[in-house]
């Protein structure tokens, strides 16, 4: 198995699973979160052709996926690089059926962090749960139900909105879907009032890789994207097929 393009490695595990289900001999596998460039050779098998062939299209899958994913994890990395405050790259629950866990291991390849993996990992209080119920009773019930060690997690998109669920007790702040500008203006209020101090701000919605470094100055502790598992473009791989010096021999 050979890359054919430029990006960071991720799927091994679940390309060597797939080689060793049809019957074949993992030779050789690079690590996962290596540097991969056209023509490396990331996977060499050995059996039979027809079980190789196969399996050819499974693994290949797995890997062009994960491997995207990974890339553009790392892409992420390199542009929060130099922030006024360490500003970490995290994934969503945001993943393909099924494919959660792959994709999630291939984000930690790529230099990001898994985030949430569902539901139970903290209380994350949105907009639609807003719609029920007010801020400060929303937190304040949240606060009464979750486990000792269990965050408690607001979505805002205004200052006032993060001084009150500040103030109500919430532990983290998902500033969601505003501009680099407007995301700044909030963190300087919550600076300001004196609740910025031990709380953990996460940004997100409608930022890629490319738009990373433009909420660098922001001051938030994170940065999730959603597009990092759902959206990332497949890093090419094919196979190689090469007979072995028994089967040259009988053939000629």
């Amino acid at each position: 198995m050979v890359a054919q393009g430029y990006g960071v490695l991720s799927g091994m595990a679940a390309a060597r699973a797939t080689a060793r289900a049809q019957g074949l001999t993992v030779v050789t596998a690079r690590r996962d979160g290596s540097a991969v460039r056209p023509g490396t050779v990331v996977l060499r098998l050995r059996g039979d052709a027809r079980r190789i062939l196969a399996a050819e299209r499974t693994i290949l899958n797995f890997l062009m996926h994960a491997s995207g994913v990974a890339t553009e994890t790392h892409r992420a990395v390199l542009g929060a690089r130099g922030a006024r405050r360490p500003l970490e790259v995290w994934a969503t629950r945001k993943t393909l059926p099924g494919l959660r866990d792959l994709e999630k291991a291939a984000v930690v390849h790529g230099g990001g962090h898994p985030h949430r993996r569902d539901l139970s990992d903290a209380v994350l209080i949105k907009n639609n749960h807003l719609a029920l119920l007010s801020l400060p009773n929303a937190v304040a019930r949240a606060r009464a139900r979750a486990r000792s060690d269990e965050p408690v997690e607001v979505e805002v998109r205004t200052a006032a909105q993060a001084v009150t669920a500040a103030r109500a007790g919430a532990d983290a702040l998902l500033i969601d879907n505003v501009s680099p500008q407007r995301a700044r203006g909030i963190v300087q209020r919550l600076e300001r009032e004196d609740l910025r101090r031990g709380r953990w701000v996460e940004l997100s919605g409608g930022i890629t890789p490319e738009r990373v470094p433009l909420y660098r100055s922001v001051g938030a502790d994170a940065v999730s994207l959603g597009g990092l598992t759902h959206s990332a473009p497949a890093l090419p791989f094919h196979l190689i097929l090469r007979p072995t010096p028994r089967l040259r021999h009988r053939a000629a």
